[in-house]
């Protein structure tokens, strides 16, 4: 397939925001990928040429690509970057300067998609010495054969910002549309009218193999073979797996979700773990689904000696703990350990940390995730060697009692712990989901996780760092401004969070600037509390935080992590 099919199907769906559409315009161009192609065409429709979970990144900043196209275009470097800062879009601007190149100049081969997937790839195997050199000519190779859209579309998928609108939903349904169903799409009325109920089946079977696997590519290989590939699609060891998430609630309305009797267990200020073991090999995942398995080598040793099962797939919290008083500290204590992938042994002693295995996914090649929590836990039991402040189950209680639990969440505050997490016993593991069988109890309504989508640049003492902060709720679809923060944040880098390390973590982000403002990617995600919530017509959520300040930068979260609309909704009446 020529990459143009590919960049006129990226043209169509930026052109569009109806959902359906999108997926209309993604069927039809599955349908007419052949299965050598397919594959690397579902991945570029994400912007992506690794699978979730697949731990290579292309490894070129942005000083690098500017350099690429100014080799190839002719322009200025910092030509290019007044552009880039006025535009908003590197790859517009891509688009903008090889649009104004006479073409007769540049050496011209017809592109094809696993030429450009391939090269691309070829970026994150090429280190080492010269290896900058060699990367730019990689690009630069991509860019010297690439029509202005072609260009600029090569850009956004390195950026790994294509703007085009591809939820993952939208795949799913797409995926569907091309191979299993017809859904009757009218494209005056932008409706379908499938057999909703057979329609509905197809969309569950696809999204559980979706859900074993995080790997569209393979999904989208076995859809092309019919309903049954797909209805035989197991979870693959050493492919990480979307954690559940829970959904809020307080300690009045916790049995009202769950049932009764519930699972109640201490929530920890640490971060999710997947835990994989096949034999002797382990590997680690966090929610976003990145493998850190290189970052936590006491982790690994501690799963080989204390996990008794030849094979498994443990939800867990890692929690830090201070090594000399043996108390749980903060996450943001810890958080550095996520990030340092060279020298950790230096580390482990100053940060260790302590596994809380509180589910099962998958146990001697047999999935749990259809079985009740109750099973789930109670295998755990059978196959962990608990030992304090290494590797233990999360402290649980079942009961009915109210007065139980108001006494169990107290305890749990007192030991420095954010509040409960409250189980449904019959539950099965939802993964990727928000549900309400599981809920989380904190002792104040406050506090939310939002991402950033804008910042202002300081002045004075503070010029040269970002220090006014736009968040957003909402979810990877949508995201909806919910008000401005600049408090919670350090001068200094000794003394915590600090502007300057925030405006480091924004700065490759930056999508646009008008004068002191720009407008960033939304990845960085940050904890707030806050006094209360108001209504607000400022904002687009239609609410506004009332005294926000920062409490922690969660690098451990992402889009799917954030507060929905939904939840800050909820607060507001609860308040």
């Amino acid at each position: 397939m020529e990459y143009k099919e590919l960049v006129n199907a990226y043209e169509e769906l930026e052109s569009t925001s109806k959902r359906l559409h999108k997926t209309y315009i993604i069927s039809e161009l599955l349908k007419k990928t052949s299965t050598d192609h397919v594959e690397k065409v579902v991945l570029l429709l994400r912007g992506r040429v690794f699978a979730s979970g697949d731990s290579q990144e292309l490894g070129i900043s942005n000083k690098l690509l500017l350099k690429s196209i100014s080799i190839v275009s002719g322009s200025n470097i910092s030509d290019l970057e007044n552009l880039w800062r006025e535009i908003g879009d590197l790859g517009l601007v891509t688009e903008k300067v090889f649009s104004s190149k006479s073409q007769s100049t540049l050496f011209k081969q017809t592109l094809d998609v696993s030429f450009v997937f391939d090269t691309l790839r070829k970026l994150a195997i090429t280190q080492g010495q010269g290896s900058t050199d060699q990367k730019v000519k990689l690009v630069s190779s991509l860019l010297s054969s690439a029509e202005p859209k072609e260009a600029k579309y090569i850009v956004r998928t390195v950026l790994q910002d294509l703007r085009v609108g591809v939820a993952e939903g939208t795949l799913r349904d797409a995926i569907a549309w091309a191979y299993l169903t017809n859904p009757n799409y009218d494209e005056n009325a932008h409706s379908i009218s499938p057999d909703r109920e057979e329609y509905n089946k197809i969309l569950e079977v696809l999204q559980s193999a979706i859900d074993k696997t995080n790997d569209y590519g393979l999904i989208v290989k076995l859809a092309k073979k019919g309903l049954v590939e797909l209805e035989k699609v197991k979870m693959i060891l050493g492919q990480p797996i979307k954690v559940m998430l829970a959904q809020r609630s307080s300690l009045t309305t916790a049995f009202s979700s769950v049932g009764k009797p519930a699972a109640f267990e201490y929530k920890l200020d640490g971060f999710r773990l997947q835990v994989q073991k096949d034999d002797d090999e382990v590997k680690l995942f966090t929610r976003r689904l990145e493998d850190v398995t290189k970052q936590f080598p006491d982790i690994v040793e501690v799963v080989k000696k204390n996990v008794k099962a030849k094979n498994c797939i443990l939800d867990c919290e890692a929690a830090g703990f201070n090594p000399i008083t043996k108390k749980y500290t903060p996450f943001q204590s810890i958080s550095q350990r996520i990030k340092r992938k060279h020298e950790v042994h230096n580390l482990i002693k100053k940060l260790p940390i302590e596994i809380n295995v509180f589910d099962l996914l998958y146990l001697e090649g047999e999935e749990y995730i259809n079985q009740p929590f109750s099973k789930r836990r109670e295998k755990l039991s059978q196959i962990i060697t608990q030992k304090e402040r290494l590797i233990v189950l999360t402290k649980q209680i079942v009961t009915e009692s109210e007065k139980e639990v108001e006494k169990f969440f107290q305890q749990s505050l007192n030991l420095g712990n954010e509040g409960l997490m409250a189980k449904s016993l019959s539950s099965t593991y939802k993964p990727g989901s928000r549900v309400g069988s599981m809920v989380k109890i904190k002792p104040h309504m406050d506090e939310l996780d939002l991402v950033i989508v804008k910042a202002e640049w300081g002045t004075g003492k503070r010029s040269g760092w970002l220090t006014s902060f736009t968040v957003a709720c909402g979810d990877r679809d949508s995201l909806f401004e919910i008000g401005k923060v600049g408090t919670g944040l350090k001068e200094k880098k000794e003394e915590g969070l600090s502007f300057e390390e925030l405006t480091e973590l924004l700065r490759p982000l930056i999508s646009k600037q008008k004068g002191r403002e720009i407008e960033v990617t939304p990845k960085i995600v940050v904890s707030l509390r806050f006094e209360e919530i108001q209504k607000s017509p400022s904002y687009s959520s239609g609410y506004a935080l009332r005294f926000p300040r920062v409490i922690a930068l969660r690098e451990d979260k992402d889009l799917e992590d954030i507060a929905t609309l939904k939840e800050v909704e909820d607060t507001y009446k609860q308040q």
